[in-house]
């Protein structure tokens, strides 16, 4: 081949490239990485118009999935710019999520060197240097809280948390829990049943005027425990208002705990990115989950949101995780701490 078959060769392959090359297709995927990313970082910024805050709160893990769709449209814009721009919105979203889905781990307990793990049959070991909790908002009208009630008992669990009881669904999981949790306390829409003694239990409002909640102290062998089981007011997009309340004074209950180790458990409706959940992760953490990922609550046939918490300060959490109980369309939550 002649030198200048060669050069002809190579100029027409580059002309090639850039026919290929689409710049009108690489300055959307520039823009829409940009706007994504800012999208996920500030996100609780955007104003709660006509409901538009709330949904994005509880949805913005799921916009990870329009990163797929804006990396095939770089690899058809045959560009780097394009290409380099997709990563901006994947480092975002993996600095805000990745952290909180890895797996827990093995549930040891470093300072102890003790484990507590879920069994295959999700029920756990359990001694009085843990703390078993599980939760659940059993669906008033479900007809199963006392199937729940049952379910949550077999894990072994040292206190059952349950929300949205009503009379009948109240009566149920007392006739399943009373045996064997000889300690109880309920109000309202939420009840607690506790294999140790329950002190200075007193119902709260939390700013509604009505209780959707308790606080107390767990007598445990380790000494106290605060614990606060929530119920918070529904949340729809543009009627929220009550729950916003709610969440406000727990935030501004939970610092001036005398206890030096705190439990906060229940239903918020809040996913755990939403703007008024905030002030409490600021002052207790949420566990990840034993097995990894978000640990979606709600809906149970096919979870998209963690509207269910449990949340703690000043011990060790061993094992985390969610399972079915009854018929309600929440999971439950179960959460082993060595205390």
């Amino acid at each position: 081949m002649s030198l200048f078959t060669s050069a002809a060769a190579t100029a027409n392959t580059a002309d090639r490239r850039s026919r290929r090359r689409r710049p009108g297709l690489t300055l959307v995927v520039v823009l829409g990485s940009i706007g994504l990313a800012v999208l996920l970082g500030a996100h609780t910024l955007v104003p709660d118009v006509a409901g538009l805050g709330l949904v994005l709160d509880t949805a913005v893990p799921w916009l990870g999935w329009l990163i797929p769709v804006l990396a095939l449209m770089a690899l058809a814009a045959h560009t780097r710019g394009a290409r380099f721009a997709v990563l901006i919105p994947v480092v975002v979203w993996g600095f805000m999520f990745v952290p909180g889905i890895v797996p827990l781990g093995f549930g040891v307990d470093a300072s102890s060197g003790k484990a507590s793990a879920v069994s295959l049959s999700g029920a756990t070991t359990s001694d009085q240097s843990t703390l078993t909790v599980a939760s659940q908002n059993v669906q008033a009208g479900s007809g199963t809280s006392g199937d729940s009630a049952a379910t949550l008992a077999a894990t072994g669990a040292d206190v059952i948390a349950l929300q949205e009881l009503d009379r009948d669904s109240l009566a149920a999981a007392r006739a399943a829990l009373d045996t064997d949790y000889p300690h109880y306390f309920g109000v309202g829409t939420v009840g607690m049943w506790s294999k140790y003694p329950i002190k200075n239990a007193q119902p709260w409002d939390l700013g509604l005027g009505w209780q959707r909640a308790l606080a107390a102290d767990l007598d445990t062998p380790a000494g106290p425990v605060s614990i606060y089981v929530i119920h918070a007011g529904s949340a729809r997009p543009g009627d929220h208002a009550e729950r916003d309340a709610m969440l406000t004074n727990l935030a501004g209950v939970l610092p001036n705990d005398e206890n030096e180790r705190v439990i906060a458990v229940g239903d918020f409706n809040a996913a755990t990115n939403d703007r008024s959940f905030e002030a409490i992760t600021r002052e207790l953490t949420e566990p990840n989950q034993t097995d990894g990922l978000f640990g979606f609550t709600w809906p149970a046939e096919f979870p998209a949101a963690r509207l269910d918490h449990f949340l703690q300060r000043g011990m060790t959490v061993t094992a985390n995780t969610v399972l079915p109980a009854g018929a309600s369309d929440h999971l439950a939550i179960l959460t082993t701490l060595s205390l």
